[in-house]
Protein backbone atom coordinates (compact mmCIF):
# COMPACT_ATOMS: atom_id res chain seq x y z
CA UNK A 1 0.00 0.00 0.00
CA UNK A 2 1.07 3.43 -0.97
CA UNK A 3 1.88 5.71 2.19
CA UNK A 4 1.46 9.24 1.55
CA UNK A 5 2.67 11.84 4.50
CA UNK A 6 0.91 15.42 3.93
CA UNK A 7 3.24 18.06 5.95
CA UNK A 8 1.06 19.06 9.08
CA UNK A 9 3.16 22.09 10.30
CA UNK A 10 0.27 24.74 11.05
CA UNK A 11 -0.45 26.66 8.06
CA UNK A 12 -2.33 24.63 5.17
CA UNK A 13 -5.87 23.62 4.66
CA UNK A 14 -4.60 19.80 5.75
CA UNK A 15 -7.87 18.19 5.79
CA UNK A 16 -9.26 19.49 2.54
CA UNK A 17 -6.32 18.03 0.96
CA UNK A 18 -6.55 14.87 2.87
CA UNK A 19 -10.16 14.35 1.73
CA UNK A 20 -9.55 14.72 -2.06
CA UNK A 21 -6.32 12.73 -1.43
CA UNK A 22 -8.46 9.87 -0.09
CA UNK A 23 -11.28 10.75 -3.01
CA UNK A 24 -8.77 10.22 -6.04
CA UNK A 25 -6.72 7.04 -4.24
CA UNK A 26 -8.65 5.31 -1.38
CA UNK A 27 -6.46 2.37 -1.16
CA UNK A 28 -3.64 4.58 -0.13
CA UNK A 29 -2.47 4.88 3.27
CA UNK A 30 -2.90 8.55 4.14
CA UNK A 31 -1.94 10.59 7.14
CA UNK A 32 -1.50 13.90 8.53
CA UNK A 33 2.04 13.93 9.69
CA UNK A 34 3.59 16.56 12.26
CA UNK A 35 6.42 14.40 13.11
CA UNK A 36 10.08 14.16 10.63
CA UNK A 37 9.72 10.39 11.38
CA UNK A 38 6.49 10.00 9.60
CA UNK A 39 7.49 12.16 6.82
CA UNK A 40 10.60 10.03 6.55
CA UNK A 41 8.75 7.08 6.73
CA UNK A 42 6.06 7.76 3.94
CA UNK A 43 6.66 6.75 0.22
CA UNK A 44 5.34 10.54 -1.19
CA UNK A 45 5.00 13.37 -0.08
CA UNK A 46 2.10 16.61 -0.18
CA UNK A 47 3.30 19.50 1.55
CA UNK A 48 0.35 22.20 1.39
CA UNK A 49 0.53 25.75 2.66
CA UNK A 50 -1.29 29.11 2.97
CA UNK A 51 -1.05 32.46 4.36
CA UNK A 52 1.97 34.35 4.85
CA UNK A 53 5.15 32.97 3.87
CA UNK A 54 6.98 34.70 6.77
CA UNK A 55 4.55 32.36 8.90
CA UNK A 56 4.86 29.22 7.22
CA UNK A 57 8.24 29.36 7.33
CA UNK A 58 8.49 30.13 10.98
CA UNK A 59 5.88 27.28 12.33
CA UNK A 60 7.61 24.95 9.53
CA UNK A 61 10.86 25.38 11.63
CA UNK A 62 9.13 25.67 14.62
CA UNK A 63 7.26 22.10 14.42
CA UNK A 64 11.14 21.18 13.35
CA UNK A 65 10.49 19.81 9.79
CA UNK A 66 12.61 21.85 7.81
CA UNK A 67 14.66 19.18 7.04
CA UNK A 68 11.69 16.19 6.79
CA UNK A 69 11.17 18.02 3.78
CA UNK A 70 14.01 18.88 2.37
CA UNK A 71 14.85 15.57 2.49
CA UNK A 72 12.05 14.29 0.75
CA UNK A 73 12.24 16.97 -1.97
CA UNK A 74 15.50 15.02 -2.43
CA UNK A 75 14.45 11.66 -2.54
CA UNK A 76 10.90 11.05 -3.10
CA UNK A 77 7.86 12.14 -5.01
CA UNK A 78 6.65 15.66 -3.59
CA UNK A 79 3.74 17.38 -4.05
CA UNK A 80 3.86 21.49 -3.26
CA UNK A 81 0.49 23.25 -3.05
CA UNK A 82 0.02 27.17 -3.28
CA UNK A 83 2.36 28.33 -0.39
CA UNK A 84 3.90 24.75 -0.55
CA UNK A 85 4.91 25.88 -4.62
CA UNK A 86 6.47 29.14 -3.09
CA UNK A 87 8.34 27.92 -0.19
CA UNK A 88 10.90 25.31 -2.63
CA UNK A 89 11.86 28.61 -4.17
CA UNK A 90 15.01 30.84 -2.36
CA UNK A 91 13.46 33.91 -1.19
CA UNK A 92 9.75 36.05 -0.97
CA UNK A 93 9.15 39.97 -1.10
CA UNK A 94 6.65 38.64 0.94
CA UNK A 95 8.16 40.63 4.04
CA UNK A 96 11.17 39.36 2.12
CA UNK A 97 11.21 36.03 3.48
CA UNK A 98 13.87 33.57 2.99
CA UNK A 99 12.55 29.92 1.76
CA UNK A 100 14.32 26.69 1.36
CA UNK A 101 15.97 27.12 -1.72
CA UNK A 102 15.30 24.58 -3.23
CA UNK A 103 14.64 26.07 -6.84
CA UNK A 104 16.40 29.00 -7.77
CA UNK A 105 14.19 32.15 -8.22
CA UNK A 106 12.07 34.59 -6.10
CA UNK A 107 8.30 34.86 -5.42
CA UNK A 108 7.07 38.25 -6.05
CA UNK A 109 3.89 40.02 -5.48
CA UNK A 110 1.38 40.56 -8.67
CA UNK A 111 1.97 44.71 -9.39
CA UNK A 112 2.17 46.91 -12.04
CA UNK A 113 -0.82 48.93 -13.84
CA UNK A 114 -2.86 45.93 -13.97
CA UNK A 115 -3.55 45.97 -10.59
CA UNK A 116 -5.70 47.02 -8.22
CA UNK A 117 -3.82 50.06 -5.85
CA UNK A 118 -4.77 50.44 -2.83
CA UNK A 119 -4.00 54.39 -2.23
CA UNK A 120 -6.39 54.86 -5.46
CA UNK A 121 -10.17 55.62 -5.11
CA UNK A 122 -12.67 52.68 -6.33
CA UNK A 123 -13.71 54.98 -8.82
CA UNK A 124 -10.35 55.47 -9.76
CA UNK A 125 -9.52 51.35 -9.91
CA UNK A 126 -12.85 49.93 -11.45
CA UNK A 127 -11.18 48.55 -14.24
CA UNK A 128 -8.15 46.96 -12.54
CA UNK A 129 -7.74 43.84 -11.30
CA UNK A 130 -7.61 42.40 -7.73
CA UNK A 131 -5.25 41.30 -5.44
CA UNK A 132 -5.45 38.34 -4.04
CA UNK A 133 -6.12 36.85 -7.28
CA UNK A 134 -9.13 34.57 -6.26
CA UNK A 135 -11.20 32.19 -8.22
CA UNK A 136 -11.13 29.77 -11.94
CA UNK A 137 -8.65 30.12 -14.74
CA UNK A 138 -7.55 28.70 -17.03
CA UNK A 139 -3.70 26.47 -16.77
CA UNK A 140 -1.67 26.60 -19.97
CA UNK A 141 0.65 23.27 -20.47
CA UNK A 142 3.68 24.56 -20.90
CA UNK A 143 5.36 21.19 -21.60
CA UNK A 144 3.81 17.43 -20.88
CA UNK A 145 3.80 15.75 -17.29
CA UNK A 146 2.38 12.52 -16.07
CA UNK A 147 0.75 14.50 -13.97
CA UNK A 148 -1.42 16.79 -16.54
CA UNK A 149 -2.85 13.11 -18.07
CA UNK A 150 -6.08 13.38 -18.50
CA UNK A 151 -6.14 16.83 -17.84
CA UNK A 152 -7.08 19.01 -20.69
CA UNK A 153 -4.46 21.73 -21.65
CA UNK A 154 -5.99 25.33 -20.49
CA UNK A 155 -8.20 23.22 -17.65
CA UNK A 156 -9.49 25.32 -15.43
CA UNK A 157 -8.20 25.41 -11.63
CA UNK A 158 -9.02 27.39 -8.63
CA UNK A 159 -6.49 30.13 -7.51
CA UNK A 160 -6.41 32.30 -3.80
CA UNK A 161 -3.37 34.33 -3.86
CA UNK A 162 -1.11 37.49 -4.24
CA UNK A 163 1.75 36.08 -4.90
CA UNK A 164 3.63 34.39 -7.61
CA UNK A 165 7.03 32.27 -7.90
CA UNK A 166 9.13 33.41 -10.64
CA UNK A 167 12.10 30.60 -11.57
CA UNK A 168 15.22 31.58 -12.68
CA UNK A 169 15.47 28.58 -14.89
CA UNK A 170 12.51 28.81 -17.07
CA UNK A 171 12.84 24.59 -17.51
CA UNK A 172 11.19 24.15 -14.19
CA UNK A 173 8.14 25.96 -15.51
CA UNK A 174 5.28 23.43 -17.14
CA UNK A 175 2.30 25.36 -16.28
CA UNK A 176 1.57 29.10 -16.67
CA UNK A 177 -1.74 30.54 -16.11
CA UNK A 178 -2.94 34.69 -16.92
CA UNK A 179 -3.36 37.59 -14.23
CA UNK A 180 -2.91 40.47 -15.55
CA UNK A 181 0.10 38.92 -17.50
CA UNK A 182 1.20 35.31 -17.77
CA UNK A 183 2.85 34.16 -14.79
CA UNK A 184 4.34 30.48 -13.31
CA UNK A 185 1.67 27.93 -11.82
CA UNK A 186 3.05 24.89 -12.18
CA UNK A 187 6.99 23.87 -11.61
CA UNK A 188 8.82 20.21 -11.93
CA UNK A 189 11.73 18.96 -12.01
CA UNK A 190 12.85 15.20 -11.14
CA UNK A 191 10.81 14.02 -8.38
CA UNK A 192 8.93 17.08 -7.52
CA UNK A 193 5.82 18.13 -8.83
CA UNK A 194 4.15 21.67 -7.34
CA UNK A 195 1.18 23.72 -8.27
CA UNK A 196 0.06 27.62 -6.85
CA UNK A 197 -3.16 26.64 -7.21
CA UNK A 198 -5.71 24.20 -5.12
CA UNK A 199 -6.06 20.80 -6.83
CA UNK A 200 -8.09 19.87 -3.52
CA UNK A 201 -10.59 22.97 -4.74
CA UNK A 202 -10.96 22.06 -8.00
CA UNK A 203 -13.43 19.86 -9.26
CA UNK A 204 -12.85 16.87 -11.02
CA UNK A 205 -10.07 17.51 -12.49
CA UNK A 206 -8.24 18.48 -9.35
CA UNK A 207 -8.88 15.21 -8.38
CA UNK A 208 -7.71 13.66 -11.28
CA UNK A 209 -3.98 15.12 -10.42
CA UNK A 210 -4.08 14.20 -7.31
CA UNK A 211 -4.68 10.64 -8.69
CA UNK A 212 -1.67 11.38 -11.19
CA UNK A 213 0.55 12.03 -8.23
CA UNK A 214 -0.48 8.79 -6.25
CA UNK A 215 0.11 6.79 -9.66
CA UNK A 216 3.69 8.63 -10.96
CA UNK A 217 7.23 7.38 -11.07
CA UNK A 218 9.52 9.67 -11.71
Amino acid sequence: MTSIAIVDYGMGNYHSVERALRHAAPEADIRLCKLASEIDAADRVVFPGQGAMADCIRTLDEAGLRDAVLRAAANKPLLGVCVGEQMLFEKSEEGNTPSLAIFKGDVRRFKGPAFDAPTQSSADHADRLKVPHMGWNPVRQVRAHKLWEGIPDLTPFYFVHSYYAAPTDPELTVGECNYGGTFTCAVAQDNIFAVQFHPEKSADYGLRLYRNFVDWQP
